[in-house]
């Protein structure tokens, strides 16, 4: 609780001690001589009502002079001059007062939701320690990071800038970021990325981004710029305030001046009129819908879920239909060897050494892959300079020669081309690489992008959570994209797709959502992807999804939301905050309604009175506020019932 929070509830907490004193005074009788004195009672509780109502009384004079006059500040202040005038000093005393404990309320719990955002600001580091030439160590500020610095980070300090591990091996914890909190072990080699807090070890690292292009410079903007993204309900709701206050106002003098005339009992109507503007009060829906929305993108940023607006949360609510890329989304984007066919005959590693020198050039994941296999297998290095020339074959393969000698490398189509006999290599979800030197066939080699350990789990629990279509749109081959799909239990597979061909699958897939409701919002689609091939369909869905920590800068730039971690069960958890975020709104709304309706109505004929009427303002309010925080109790792990 912050040190005004605490103020204001001493404040408060005094004035609704002297009420009660003089309350008790006042209904049982004990002082007669001054409460049967009108001008004395009201003198008395004025106190009690300005220790705790001043600021309301402010803000509603400060609303009548910039001729801004219709909020519920207004309202508190009519019903309570009102009620003073009928005599009814207690009862005007206990509507300001509750009204501010209502108040109060509603701060801490915004309070609390903003604290699971602003915790984020913790991750900006004060300072950077740059290493200069002359091995000297020079501490400045983060935004003086040119890339290409090296950076020495000491165990307990924060990494300033993202960048590559040039020496030192330590434990990188990553909780602030992704949510996660088992550290991550980091080599030489390894990228780290800014916001992270170094464990035991010490770094040093060379900065591959400046301050403001860094992973913690856009978290922060990210998160600053959400609440200006309003939902469709938060916006009918502002609106409905802003409509609903002066018809209030406006059916309340009417109710205390047209039945006072008829009836020549303006006490009575003036109380009822009262009674009305306390309970009408829409401060129960115009803060615990916002805070329902704004506890929503809190509990996804503590989870490692960026949402970049409350409108997401409602598109995120809806989904029908997620659409992924296969290759670094579903997949690790690491191909890896995962058999070698040798020819009869043949060994293993002659296949594996003739394949990874006619690649030695290349840096294509399936070459880097084959030479890795040789490593591993082998103290053999790859010598170039054996290759005297290379000659790559469209859609089939290369051609190497190697020694004098002509090494096939590719595709079945490449083998048969050069009448080449070799056996094929049955297994759909691999890429398979046939190797033959002159007319000498050499074997297969199968290489696999690895899936990622957890997708088949979070397709598992997105189909929980609702999500009626589950799409894959890959480049790669329809035999390989339909082995994937089979293996992870997707609905639908489309293969062989450039990348302009992915944003034309989206839009069919947009129109194909129409029957089930996708002009009346009631069916959203979702993209989820990582690489700057993803741009322009993360920014077509419904809702684009970027894997943060890996994707690239643009694929992030284009996404509404952001996984910090890569792991896909984020999704299925963003669903759910969403999904309850929503629900909890709606409950909101639901049920201030129904009690603030059921109470004006009992009022109006004279059978509620104004204590029902706090009831129905503050109780509601604080009733609504304390299910909007149900939020902040969903918890960081994932794979698991939240």
């Amino acid at each position: 609780m912050t040190p005004k929070l605490k103020q204001e509830l001493r404040k408060i907490l005094t004035g609704i001690g002297i009420f009660f004193v003089l309350l008790i005074l006042d209904k049982t009788g004990a002082v007669p001589v001054v409460f049967h004195n009108r001008l004395l009672s009201f003198l008395l509780y004025l106190i009690p009502y300005f220790i705790c109502g001043y600021p309301v009384v402010r803000k509603a004079l400060l609303g009548i002079k910039n001729h801004q006059p219709m909020d519920e500040s207004l309202l508190m202040v009519i019903a309570t001059i009102g009620a003073f005038a009928t005599g009814e000093n207690s009862e005007a005393c206990a509507v300001m007062a509750f009204y501010q404990v209502g108040e109060w309320f509603q701060s801490y719990a915004v309070g609390q939701s903003r604290k699971n955002i602003a915790d984020l600001m913790d991750i900006v580091p004060e300072e950077a320690n740059v290493e200069r030439a002359d091995g000297t160590v020079e501490t400045i500020d983060p935004d003086e990071v040119s890339v290409g610095d090296i950076l020495v980070i000491k165990a307990g300090e924060k990494i300033p800038v993202d960048g590559e591990v040039l020496s030192g091996e330590s434990m990188v914890n990553t909780a602030a970021l992704t949510g996660e909190s088992v550290p991550r072990s980091v080599h030489p080699g390894e990228q780290v990325i800014s916001g992270c807090i170094n464990g035991e070890g010490l770094l040093r690292v060379k900065a591959s981004k400046e301050f403001e292009d860094s992973t913690v410079s856009k978290i922060l903007e990210l998160v600053e710029n959400a609440s200006e993204k309003k939902s469709r309900t938060e916006n009918f709701i502002t609106r409905f305030a802003r409509v609903y206050t002066p018809i209030v106002v406006y059916a309340a003098v009417a109710l205390a001046i047209i039945p006072s005339i008829l009836t020549r009992d303006p006490a009575t109507w003036i109380y009822r009129a009262c009674t009305f503007l306390v309970v009408s009060c829409p401060c129960a829906l115009v803060i615990s819908v916002p805070l329902a929305f704004f506890g929503g993108i809190g509990a996804g940023s503590r989870n490692g879920v960026l949402v970049k607006g409350s409108n997401y949360l409602e598109l995120l609510a809806r989904l029908d239909t997620v659409v992924s890329d296969k290759t670094g989304t579903l997949t690790e984007g690491n191909f890896k060897v995962s058999e070698i066919l040798p020819a009869e005959g043949v060994d293993p590693t002659e296949l594996l050494r003739a394949a990874a020198l006619a690649e030695g050039m290349s840096t294509h994941p399936i070459a880097v892959s084959i030479r890795e296999a040789l490593s591993a297998a082998s103290d053999f290095e790859v010598n170039t300079r054996l290759v005297t020339e290379t000659e790559n074959v469209s859609g089939q393969g290369l051609i190497a020669r190697v020694q004098g000698r002509a090494v096939y490398v590719g595709n079945a189509g490449l083998m048969t081309a050069h009448s080449i006999s070799f056996h094929k290599a049955q297994d759909p979800a691999a890429t398979v690489v046939y190797v033959a030197e002159e007319q000498r066939y050499l074997g297969a080699i199968l290489i696999k992008d690895q899936l990622k350990p957890e997708a088949k789990e979070a397709i598992r629990e997105m189909k929980a959570e609702g999500v009626r279509n589950i799409v894959m749109l890959t480049g790669d081959r329809q035999s390989v994209g339909d082995a994937v799909g089979k293996e992870l239990g997707l609905d639908t597979v489309y293969a062989e797709l450039l990348p302009q061909d992915k944003v034309s699958k989206v839009e069919e897939l947009l129109k194909g959502l129409d029957q089930c409701g996708h002009q009346q919002g009631k069916a959203e689609l979702a993209f989820v992807g990582d690489g700057i091939n993803d741009a322009p369909v993360l920014a077509r869905a419904d809702v684009g999804i970027a894997m943060g920590s890996m994707g690239s800068d643009a694929a992030i730039e284009a996404a509404d939301v952001v996984i910090m971690d890569d792991d896909l069960r984020r999704i299925p958890l963003a669903i759910r905050i969403a999904r309850r975020t929503v629900g909890i709104s709606t409950q909101n709304i639901v049920f201030a309604l129904v009690v603030k309706i059921l109470i004006l109505i009992l009022g109006a004929l004279g059978i509620a009175n104004m204590w029902a009427a706090v009831f129905g303002d503050v109780g509601v309010a604080m009733l609504c506020i304390l299910n909007s925080m149900r939020l902040l109790r969903i918890k960081r792990s994932i794979g698991a019932d939240q």
